[in-house]
């Protein structure tokens, strides 16, 4: 603060003001800095290295864009391709399972979502005799006007085991459900016009395995070996809510394993040597565990398994029932859903038992009734 002296009066003080803004302006850059890196970290708190990363990530519209022009780019050779009489003849199998098939898979998965979420599990307590040896059968014959794909039994079962029925009848039920109920056979009486013995014969098989998988539960199965199943994911949930999640969930999951089993009964049909399917299908015992294997590893839905099976027309008709019978029973995806539900220690004990009862069941019924 200088000093002026103003006539003879003597030193007058002076205050100079001192401008503020740059001040303030640094202030304010810091606090919008630190304002900045707040905001970075609380985004990496929420996000991790995943908010990070998302914008490097393909998203499911820009991938249909990229394949869409790969497509158009490469439309020459790709239409020589498909002009093959090779291809002709895979894409006309293809096209011609799923055509058939969707719509029964459809009307199965309505119907399983509609049971799963609309039908109380008191109701089977109630309906269902309190001795587990006279519970298996009736479970199991209520597959048959109790309709529900495989994928919704099986978290069906662990809603009865959870509300108190006997373990021996909610297996049979699982197993039942999914393979003799009016949609499945009325699929397989379209799929074998020529042969309307096999609807019996598939219905006959299956009931006799889902009971005999019931009695065998009960009489040796352990309570340590199955693990009471939590709680569902559609239960809490306001009923259409459920409804349609269960939709979206069994039409996502059947569709895809629909399609890859029709891509493998097109494979069979035009693409493998005729020779080797022959060569399978010549052999009564190689024929039926051959398809024993395929209907595991196919994970077919068992709406959709009868237009996969009547496509096989190398095999004999009891290859084609150990087909029918063993895939909705189990397979690949079963084998997952029955482990999350009741255990890996039940899993690996009951897929076992139910595949090489299924198998030998299913021979022994085609060779009697077919």
């Amino acid at each position: 603060m200088p000093m002026r002296t103003t006539g003879g009066t003597g030193p007058v003080a002076t205050t100079k003001t001192v401008p503020r803004e740059s001040g303030e302006q640094r202030d304010t850059e810091a606090d919008r800095g630190r304002d900045g890196r707040d905001a970075r970290e609380v985004r990496e708190v929420r996000g991790g290295p995943q908010g990070r990363d998302e914008g490097r990530h393909l998203n499911s519209a820009l991938l249909l864009t990229l394949l869409l022009v790969t497509a158009v780019m490469f439309q020459g050779p790709i239409r020589g391709a498909l002009a093959a009489p090779v291809m002709q003849s895979w894409m006309t199998v293809f096209v011609a399972v799923m055509v058939q098939a969707l719509p029964f898979l459809v009307l199965g998965v309505l119907l399983s979502a509609a049971i799963a979420v609309f039908v109380p599990a008191s109701f089977f307590a109630r309906a269902l005799p309190k001795r587990p040896v006279l519970a298996v059968p009736v479970a199991g014959a209520a597959g048959a006007v109790l309709p529900g794909c495989e994928c919704a039994s099986v978290p069906v079962a662990g809603a009865l085991v959870r509300r108190g029925v006997t373990p021996a009848a909610a297996l049979a039920f699982l197993l039942s459900a999914p393979a003799i109920n009016p949609i499945v056979l009325t699929a397989t009486a379209v799929a074998f016009p020529g042969n309307p013995e096999m609807v019996l014969a598939r219905f006959v098989a299956s009931l006799l395995v889902a009971c005999a998988m019931g009695w065998l539960w009960h009489r040796l199965g352990r309570t340590d070996w199955l693990r009471l199943p939590e709680k569902a994911s559609y239960e809490g949930q306001g009923k259409g809510a459920a409804f349609w999640g269960s939709v979206r969930h069994d039409v996502t999951h059947a569709g895809g394993f629909l399609v890859v089993g029709a891509m493998a009964a097109a494979t069979l049909k035009a693409v493998v040597p005729a020779d080797w399917l022959r060569a399978a299908a010549g052999h009564p015992v190689l024929s039926v565990l051959a398809l024993a294997v395929l209907a595991v590893l196919l994970s077919i839905c068992s709406e959709a398994d009868a237009f996969v099976a009547a496509s096989l027309t190398q095999f004999s008709l009891t290859a084609r029932l150990t087909f029918l019978v063993v895939g909705p029973m189990i397979d690949l995806k079963l084998f997952a859903m029955q482990a999350g539900t009741f255990g890996r220690a039940f899993a690996l004990r009951f897929a076992p038992a139910t595949f090489a009862l299924a198998v030998v069941v299913s021979a022994l019924t085609g060779t009697v009734l077919l």
